[in-house]
């Protein structure tokens, strides 16, 4: 059994008030106000509500008893983080189901901003990965599904027997924090929402999306722009070969053409690149064809950039694995919008404290570490740093292998 170095310093605090201590102390009853969820609140407050929804996806609880039986035992510590209260399992439902989840959306956006404002570093981020020598933001658009249970929740109805709710995510990679979120039934194409994911993308910015996305109209008006874009292309595209580049040196690299697009009677791109290469996926290689409206960059680069894309599929299995976005606390479309905007707020908490303690392992055990301790009366850094891989110590992030493309490392 691993044994710590040395104890961590008590604190007067336990470990679940010192994170909610990051949500400025006003923003959550001035976003009540706004939203006119505290319109809908007797006993049970807005404050308190936020906190339980954090609790429950530190410990990961898996329904409304677990989370108020737990709350109750602890009913002392809690009071301790800013007067919050316990719920019963009804006052808690009954928020889920009327409180207005645009409170969580607006409380998620307001704390991100805040902590930005706080420690501008943290948003920033730092160049990772292939794409390192890209200096302009690069944003990674993709979705992810969460199957519910088709019988009590017709809203989300999906397939005949299947129900799912569809988080659509713009994800900057060099912070890997979310700039844009839409949650939604997984009825509707994604393609759809792609203009609505990249309205805030700047001239010069890089942004990456999977075929799932292409929209030969939104592409052209992402040039117009002047924004650049990756993507790959979908296997029934027409096209008429402009002009071919030179042979790159690099044998991993087939192609490279500038193309037009034929037989569209809607708008699209005037000119685009095609590179074709290979890539090995599990153990065996396979063309990929990228696209991209970028005639400067080398094939390689782009190739790069679309391997730079797989970090939110990251960031999405972090977030499913870690956090409670499998069992969900209730059925309706509002208690599962509250408990999805919630989770991505506990992610950019964690992720702040991954920040100020300069936490160099995975963010799973990160999670793992604060979930073992949550009402211990402990200094949340300096039991971080009794682990050794906090201040930069430990320089194995351990992230998966499928994360990356196998011939592209």
């Amino acid at each position: 059994m691993n044994q710590l170095k040395k104890i961590p310093a008590r604190s007067k605090f336990n470990i679940l008030r010192q994170i909610c201590n990051w949500i400025p102390t006003h923003l959550v009853s001035q976003v009540a106000r706004s939203t006119q969820a505290e319109d809908k609140s007797r006993s049970f407050s807005p404050w308190s509500h936020v906190v339980s929804q954090c609790y429950a996806q530190l410990t990961h609880s898996i329904s409304l008893n677990d989370v108020c039986d737990s709350l109750q035992l602890h009913s002392g510590p809690l009071s301790s983080i800013r007067g919050a209260s316990a719920p019963s399992r009804n006052g808690f439902s009954h928020a889920n189901r009327q409180r207005p989840a645009q409170m969580a959306e607006q409380l998620f956006w307001a704390v991100l901003q805040h902590l930005g404002q706080q420690t501008p570093g943290f948003v920033a981020g730092r160049r990772r990965g292939a794409a390192f020598r890209f200096k302009l933001p690069i944003h990674v658009v993709d979705t992810t599904v969460m199957e519910l249970v088709a019988n009590c929740m017709d809203w989300a109805k999906h397939r005949r027997r299947k129900a799912a709710a569809k988080t659509h995510m713009r994800l900057n990679l060099q912070s890997l924090l979310p700039g844009f979120v839409i949650i939604d039934t997984a009825g509707e194409h994604d393609n759809k929402r792609a203009r609505e994911l990249c309205a805030g993308i700047q001239s010069g910015e890089i942004v990456l999306f999977d075929k799932g996305y292409v929209d030969f109209e939104h592409l052209r008006d992402l040039g117009q722009r002047q924004v650049n874009w990756v993507t790959r292309a979908k296997e029934n595209m027409n096209y008429v070969v402009a002009q071919t580049l030179p042979q790159s040196q690099d044998p991993k690299i087939l192609k490279d053409q500038v193309i037009m697009l034929s037989n569209l009677k809607e708008a699209a791109p005037e000119l685009m690149r095609r590179v074709v290469a290979l890539v090995e996926i599990d153990g065996v290689e396979r063309q990929m064809v990228f696209l991209t409206n970028n005639l400067e960059w080398s094939p390689r680069s782009v190739a790069d950039l679309y391997r730079c894309r797989w970090q939110i599929e990251v960031f999405f299995k972090q977030i499913k694995q870690t956090l409670q976005l499998a069992d969900f606390l209730g059925h309706n479309a509002n208690a599962v919008r509250w408990q999805v905007w919630i989770a991505l707020l506990v992610y950019v908490l964690l992720r702040y404290l991954s920040y100020v303690s300069q936490w160099a392992h995975s963010f799973t055990r990160l999670f793992t570490i604060v979930r073992a301790v949550l009402w211990a009366k402990l200094d949340l850094l300096k039991l971080l740093d009794c682990y050794g891989t906090a201040k930069g110590s430990f320089r194995n992030l351990a992230q998966p292998e499928q994360a990356y493309f196998p011939g592209f490392r």
